[in-house]
């Protein structure tokens, strides 16, 4: 009971409110028992395929299909590894896809920002149509253009060669990448362009100085989801590269095979797909901030 200033008696905590008090209480720890659960289910989704491949690369060929199943590998083998890189160039491929993703990356970034650069100082009635155009371009599967691209890169001669992939995987990821960066670049002020015009600077120059830098987890952004792709493209790389000097490492999966037409090597396959992986897996841990803070970049305005 609590008395105040020139009125009755206020009667407080009461039963009632004490049990309210103590439900509310009991609440928080389910809701983060539950998003806990979530949380794990999430993470054993997105981590089990990739767990399951490497376990299978390291278990003998008995254990791989034994029934019942066998989870954990006993004993840890290496053979997998070591069959694969003694019958496949497995080096090269790996070399050959750093190689052509590198370069398809740095040719698509650099066209994708000077088209942002463009876009972000156009007004609106002019930007939008453009980039629902860009969009629009970027819902086309490429399995349309592999007949045309085809035709085109053998009356070039570039069979087997790394312009054949590198060409059109920076056109075909070059709306992704003008998406991220014109969003990126309209977020910059307009006074600093003004400023940098009126000591000198060309529109080149105002990108590479000013645009670039301010905007730089965007650029990588960009880059590595350019990059991903360029690594993961498996259609355009089987079709225009046919030997294993110039295969790249999707490629190169594709053609690993038994002692025999009736043998699917399961453990190599999985050591294959496991070495792939792993960079693609230490370059995004390594720039995730980045990546992050480039893909919300633009999408809350203060």
């Amino acid at each position: 009971m609590t008395a105040p200033r020139g009125g009755a008696p206020r009667r407080t905590g009461g039963p009632r409110d004490r049990a309210g008090t103590a439900t509310a209480g009991r609440g928080v720890p389910a809701a983060r028992v539950l998003w806990g659960l979530a949380l794990a289910l999430v993470l054993a989704w997105s981590v089990g395929p990739a767990a399951w491949q490497a376990l299978t690369a390291l278990k003998p060929d008995a254990q791989i299909t034994h029934v019942p199943t066998v989870y954990l590998p006993h004993p840890v083998t290496w053979k997998h590894v070591e069959t694969l890189w003694s019958r496949k160039p497995f080096g090269t491929y790996l070399a050959n896809s750093a190689w052509v993703a590198t370069w398809a990356t740095l040719l698509c970034v650099s066209f994708a920002a000077l088209a942002a650069a463009g876009l972000a100082r156009m007004p609106g009635r002019g930007r939008e149509p453009l980039l629902l155009g860009l969009l629009f371009l970027s819902l086309f599967p490429p399995i349309l253009l592999l007949f045309p691209l085809y035709e085109g890169v053998r009356w070039l001669g570039w069979i087997n060669h790394p312009l054949a992939l590198i060409l059109p995987y920076a056109a075909l990821n070059l709306p992704l990448a003008v998406w991220v960066l014109e969003s990126a670049f309209r977020q910059l002020p307009l006074e600093l362009d003004e400023a940098a015009r009126l000591d000198g600077l060309s529109a080149l120059a105002r990108i590479r100085r000013i645009h670039l830098p301010l905007a730089m987890p965007a650029v990588a952004t960009a880059a590595i989801l350019v990059f991903i792709f360029c690594w993961n493209e498996f259609m355009l790389a089987l079709t225009f590269m046919t030997t294993d000097a110039c295969k790249t490492v999707t490629a190169g999966i594709a053609s690993v095979s038994g002692a025999s037409l009736y043998e699917i090597p399961w453990g190599q396959l999985s050591a294959a797909i496991v070495l792939a992986t792993l960079p693609l897996v230490l370059l995004v841990l390594v720039f995730e901030r980045r990546i992050v803070s480039g893909l919300t970049r633009g999408a809350i305005k203060g």
